[in-house]
């Protein structure tokens, strides 16, 4: 089964289930859907994402795929997994798809988006959604910083503990940009193949600095070519970032 779901991070210690030692007590997205799913199918469930995402971060769609030997309709899951998940985790879709279809390794691009509200207070609907600042961002400059992300490049300057089991901190980016979406709302917009730890949080914290002055655009380009995590800024918190959605 193909299952799309949406939920909100604040509470949870990231996608991936672990150990109660490593999240401190806090539910992980995985653990949650795993739990209501095994209690609807009635046999154990394990699902595999299109992206972990960390503590906090939440997903307008993010892609699990599982399988199954329940004889279960899609409706009836429906009605069940209303029944059994929380309020902040919710079933956007279920699909039946091929036995070959695999969440991640199916997936071909990821895309992520980043919101901040810079006029006083935001809405219900963008509370605990949103990064607030009261600076002034030159938006202008932190579009053109953006560009230089484009195409394939050594995203390690980009990225917490870049070091991945491949190797290989390559990645390709096929859009960035920054959508001012009302006067108070900017979202920062990116596609890529994959992403490392905390890539798009790295990326954001950077342009940041454009955006106050303390960096110039030519200034973020040169950072993300040293391929060295100190040559970068600081990490935007994760209150402001979802998973967009898939590309298949």
């Amino acid at each position: 089964m193909k299952l799309t779901l949406g939920y909100r991070g604040t509470r949870y210690a990231g996608w991936a289930a672990q150990a109660p030692s490593r999240t401190r007590g806090r539910p992980t997205v995985q653990g949650t859907l795993e739990a209501a799913l095994s209690r609807g199918l009635g046999h154990p469930v394990r699902v595999t994402a299109a992206g972990r995402t960390d503590a906090g971060v939440h997903a307008e769609m993010q892609v699990a795929s599982c399988d199954t030997s329940s004889s279960i309709t899609i409706g009836g899951l429906r009605r069940v997994m209303e029944r059994w998940l929380p309020d902040d985790l919710w079933l956007v879709d279920v699909a039946d798809v091929p036995a070959d279809f695999d969440a991640r390794r199916s997936a071909v691009r990821r895309w992520y988006r980043y919101a901040i509200w810079s006029d006083g207070v935001p809405p219900s609907t963008w509370q605990g959604r949103c990064l607030v600042t009261h600076e002034p961002l030159d938006v202008p400059a932190m579009r053109r910083a953006a560009q230089a992300l484009l195409g394939r490049h050594d995203f390690a300057a980009l990225a917490t503990r870049p070091r991945v089991a491949t190797g290989s901190t390559m990645r390709t980016v096929y859009a960035a940009d920054w959508l001012q979406l009302s006067s108070s709302l900017l979202l920062f917009e990116i596609c890529a193949d994959a992403y490392l730890k905390q890539m798009v949080r790295t990326i954001v914290g950077s342009l940041l600095w454009v955006g106050t002055g303390r960096w110039t655009p030519e200034q973020f380009e040169d950072a993300l070519h040293t391929a060295d995590r100190r040559a970068t800024g600081p990490n935007a918190p994760a209150v402001g970032l979802s998973l967009w959605r898939i590309d298949y």
